[in-house]
């Protein structure tokens, strides 16, 4: 019996770890990959104790992108460009792990090329090995980028550094991408998934619903203007800030403050 494609660890935490398993082809997207975390995306996003997702790769690579052999032998089909009549279906992981509503974490385990460095972008928050490089190797093959790349490297580390990335397909280290701010941290490969974790119940001990507002109100925003960001805040704000108690306030506040001192007593 064959491996999955994909493998899915729920934590009874809240968060679940989705895990690139092909290994031997360096978690390259092939059709069946691509359609299985697509759909179990999907299916979590629909999972009520799902609040947060890590996103990260088996054996040593994140993902090589797109999968070259099968690329090959089907050509390059891609869920933008297939239409009603194809006899293939592809569902599309960049689009599903945007509609997650909950954090998605990146633990970025080794190389991101091309189509992975586009699915780490997809994440919210980047976690990197020291063993993680990132390389947009685009122009070399000569195929225009589709599921956002393009835009959102520039929006991430600066037009002119993306610029550099993407016209010479150079790979960054993961020392660099930390400098250039495209990750968070970066830990050596035995914590990354410690990491990863912790950061996940970290985020799933705020209050449920701002983890689903808070985060669409700063996909929104950034998505806009600056001044159209300002006004989406002040409206959900305003909505969402009348039906807060005072007495809630403040009983929130003494859990910060003993969440405060318990981590400077930690350290």
């Amino acid at each position: 019996m064959s491996e999955p494609v994909l493998t899915v660890e729920k934590s009874p935490e809240g968060y679940a770890v989705l895990t690139l398993n092909r290994p031997g082809a360096m978690n390259a997207l092939s059709l069946e990959l691509r359609n299985t975390l697509a759909r179990t995306v999907d299916a979590l996003e629909a999972d009520p104790e799902v609040r947060v997702l890590i996103l990260t790769g088996a054996g040593r690579a994140f993902t090589a992108g797109l999968d070259l052999k099968e690329l090959g032998t089907r050509g390059l089909v891609s869920a933008s460009t297939a239409s009603m009549n194809d006899a293939v279906q592809i569902d599309d992981p960049v689009r599903a792990i945007g509609r997650f509503s909950g954090p998605v974490i990146g633990a970025i385990n080794g190389p991101a090329i091309t189509g992975g460095f586009e699915l780490a972008l997809a994440c919210d928050v980047l976690l990197a090995s020291t063993q993680a490089r990132f390389a947009d190797t685009h122009a070399r093959v000569g195929v225009m980028p589709g599921w956002g790349l393009s835009q959102k490297l520039s929006r991430a580390i600066g037009v002119y550094r993306a610029k550099e990335l993407s016209l010479t397909g150079n790979f960054l280290s993961a020392e660099q991408a930390l400098a250039w701010g495209l990750v968070n941290r970066v830990v050596a490969p035995e914590e990354l998934m410690p990491q990863a974790r912790a950061l996940a119940r970290d985020m799933l001990s705020v209050i449920p619903q701002m983890l689903v507002s808070y985060k669409k109100v700063i996909d929104d925003g950034f998505a806009a203007s600056f001044g159209e960001g300002m006004a989406i805040e002040r409206q959900r704000a305003g909505e969402a800030n009348g039906a807060v108690r005072a007495e809630d306030i403040e009983q929130r506040r003494e859990a910060v403050r003993a969440r405060a001192h318990a981590q400077g007593a930690g350290r």
